[in-house]
């Protein structure tokens, strides 16, 4: 009886084995058609011999022990919409700290630069990540890694504290110092460090940023404008009423009470804007932020544009309208370039669009969003860089 059960385990592995190790040659196989180079292509192949190595040394009942072992390596999870190793692509990452003047935290980063091009004249987007998330998880469930090695940018990962917060979300709400006014400051004492430490293009620093993250960038975009080019805002919160959590989850749930554009004539207070070309992606089933809050940005940054007044779109302002499968995209140009762009997808919940579903916070569902927001920046430039009025605006947040 021992003997055939022995024997029938055996056969039961040998098969097991022969499944895994088919499972090898699709991943090597789907490494060929997407990774971006031959380390990425070996980084799949050795995670897809080691699963099966691990699976076919222990019995199926203990597969609960070997899944720790795989995660300790490359990501054992696979993606259905592309390469999971966004945030270890072929290029440097640099994982540092930033203290600014004043701060009472240092500002954790990763910066990721892509091989073999000089960062001198590189242009840099500043990634913001939501609640729950860190640096490696937003590079991981974006896969903006992948797009830098492809155009030849650079990409900044701050990271909020769990000190500051618990669920490191940024203080979007609360424009005062230290909260979202010094984590604000912050991010532009970074950038600022970053262009003078690598010789990035001043005129090509871009943010975008994801919920609590697309918050803190409408609230740059507002009071920094000077210092970055372009701004994207993903599942964002309309921006200028919250200014306490309890306001920031009524905001995010049902909107803006007041009226967009004069909130945005508030915090300017009478001085002038240089404009901010926006990208604006909002999930049509989105429960945490509620998408009218996406039409109310949108409504704000063709106000920050002149593209708006009190009573609507200006007259000349030329709008397109493009439908995509499951999705829509309201284009509003000037002299026949995008300035503000408002991307609204059906069917998606709170989360990344197009990006790898095997990460919190990111869904397969939609148009790749990443590619989305580079095809968008890649034309913006920032010319006319004023630091004072950005610093006068800053002053005036904090």
């Amino acid at each position: 009886m021992t003997k055939n059960l022995t024997k029938l385990w055996a056969g039961g592995m040998r098969r097991l084995l022969a499944i895994q190790n088919r499972t090898a040659r699709e991943a090597l196989h789907a490494a060929s058609r997407h990774a971006p180079d031959a380390k990425a292509m070996w980084r799949t192949t050795q995670t897809a011999l080691a699963q099966a190595a691990a699976a076919a040394a222990v019995p199926a009942a203990s597969e609960a022990q070997v899944r720790p072992a795989a995660r300790a390596g490359a990501p054992a999870r696979e993606s259905r919409v592309g390469p999971r190793a966004a945030a270890w692509a072929a290029g440097e990452w640099l994982r540092a700290e930033h203290l600014p003047k004043d701060a009472a935290r240092a500002l954790a980063y990763g910066l990721y630069v892509p091989p073999g091009l000089p960062t001198a004249g590189m242009p840099l987007v500043v990634m913001l990540h939501g609640c729950k998330q860190t640096m490696d998880s937003f590079a991981e469930g974006t896969r903006m890694n992948l797009l830098a090695d492809k155009h030849g940018f650079a990409v900044v990962y701050p990271e909020q504290s769990a000190q500051a917060h618990p669920h490191q979300c940024w203080h979007w709400y609360d424009p005062r110092r230290p909260a979202g006014g010094g984590e604000a400051t912050a991010i532009v004492s970074l950038v600022d460090t970053l262009v003078q430490e690598h010789g990035f293009d001043r005129s090509r620093v871009y943010l975008a940023g994801l919920s609590a993250g697309a918050g803190l960038a409408a609230l740059l975009a507002v009071c920094a404008p000077g210092r970055f080019a372009a701004v994207a805002l993903h599942s964002g919160p309309a921006f200028g009423e919250a200014r306490s959590g309890v306001a920031a989850l009524d905001v995010m749930r049902r909107g803006l009470h007041h009226d967009p554009v004069a909130l945005v004539e508030r915090e300017l207070a009478g001085r002038a804007h240089p404009g901010m070309p926006a990208l604006i992606v909002q999930g049509g089933a989105d429960a945490v932020v509620a998408p009218v809050n996406a039409e109310q940005l949108a409504t704000q940054f063709l106000r920050l544009n002149d593209l708006a007044d009190a009573h609507g779109v200006l007259q000349g302002v030329v709008s397109h309208e493009h439908d995509g499968e499951g999705y829509t995209v309201q284009d509003y140009r000037r002299d026949g370039a995008s300035v503000v762009r408002l991307c609204q997808v059906s069917a998606l919940d709170h989360a990344w669009s197009g990006g790898d579903e095997t990460v919190p916070f990111h869904s397969a569902t939609g148009p790749d969003a990443s590619s989305m927001i580079w095809d968008f920046f890649e034309s913006q430039r920032r010319t006319g860089i004023d630091d004072a009025f950005d610093d006068e605006l800053a002053a005036g947040v904090g």
